[in-house]
């Protein structure tokens, strides 16, 4: 790198880290109080969401790293415009494809940055931050690592294989005991799914002792489960797609097609993730033809402002057209694809007017 690059670099750095941590601090705020009226439930109390909100920050930061990319960028530039250090650059000879080259060599670093955190620290953080937290809210369920899911109704101590995005339960196995302690019977049914305020187990077959020490063995092809375990407490326990990484979530879109699930919102998730580095380098970039708009004054106030409704745009249109995605009308690929597209639009028509 040239003193050129070590000098943009390091202007654009430092005020991505300011605002990245004016971002950051704002939503942890917005994700605490969002835990407020969960405190008191169960075993969550302040500590534990204070906790929750902790684990939850790398993907805050994920999510929030190309619009403060672009903040970042733009103050950083502005501040070279107002002081008048653009300026002598082009002055001594350097080109604006030459800054611009400089601008995408802190992109880069920046892509890296939140490829590192996306892929390896923010999926297993938040995944272990939503299980702590219904672990502590639901205390008598327990999900010890890739075992599946464990939890007592009653007198039955219940543990299930995996629980798919439908709701469908895979491999339920239900262990009933008297009052004494003994064991009574087992259950153990294939799948399982929430109908008409019940659940139905299907391929069912239970195992009764007797007094005796005798072993019944009854097969159902289908019957009802009956337990005090709702949906609402299992869906606490259901993979999301930001738990997973890239790797993770071509592998379960795969499982989910195998058991015929829906799986367009991880579709989405993963194209997400294939156009966050671009994103992030269109982020970037923009702030070259915001600087050098008035190169004098810089405009920094006006700069900011923009910058900020062009990041809450990016932000809301990956929203919108993910909520499209999910309601069927955009195939995954466009709707992720869409909002970046739209800023490299932007970017060739503001450089075009400088």
């Amino acid at each position: 790198m040239n003193t050129l690059d070590r000098h943009v670099g390091r202007i654009i750095i430092q005020y991505t880290l300011v605002t990245t941590g004016i971002l950051l601090c704002l939503y942890t705020f917005i994700n605490f109080l969002d835990q407020i009226e969960a405190i008191g439930r169960g075993n969550f109390g302040l500590a534990e969401a204070i906790l929750h909100v902790l684990l939850l920050t790398p993907s805050t930061l994920y999510e929030l790293f190309p619009m403060s990319t672009l903040l970042g960028a733009i103050t950083g530039l502005s501040i070279l415009a107002k002081n008048g250090e653009l300026a002598a650059m082009r002055t001594s000879g350097s080109s604006m494809l030459e800054i611009t080259g400089s601008v995408l060599k802190v992109g880069a670093v920046f892509v890296i940055f939140c490829l590192v955190i996306g892929e390896l620290v923010a999926p297993s953080s938040r995944n272990y931050a939503e299980h702590e937290r219904a672990h502590a809210i639901n205390t008598g369920i327990e999900q010890p690592g890739d075992q599946g899911l464990w939890m007592r109704d009653r007198n039955a101590y219940t543990t299930i294989r995996e629980i798919l995005p439908d709701l469908t339960l895979l491999d339920v196995k239900s262990f009933v005991f008297d009052a004494g302690g003994s064991l009574r019977n087992v259950v153990k049914a294939e799948q399982g799914h929430y109908d008409d305020n019940s659940w139905i187990i299907h391929e069912s077959r239970i195992y009764t002792l007797d007094e005796d020490g005798g072993l019944t063995v009854t097969l159902f092809p289908q019957s009802i489960w009956k337990t005090t375990i709702t949906p609402g407490i299992l869906s606490a326990f259901l993979v999301h797609p930001d738990q997973l990484s890239f790797g993770q979530l071509r592998r379960y879109i795969t499982h989910l097609k195998t058991n015929r699930q829906n799986h367009e919102r991880f579709e989405l998730a993963l194209w997400n993730k294939i156009m966050l580095p671009l994103a992030i380098a269109a982020m970037v970039t923009l702030a070259v033809p915001f600087a050098f708009t008035n190169l004098r004054s810089g405009n920094l106030g006006r700069n900011l402002v923009i910058g900020i409704m062009v990041g809450i745009a990016f932000y809301v249109a990956n929203r919108g057209l993910g909520y499209a995605v999910l309601a069927g009308g955009i195939p995954p690929a466009l709707g992720a694809s869409i909002p970046v597209l739209a800023l490299l639009l932007l970017i060739v028509l503001m450089m075009r007017r400088i």
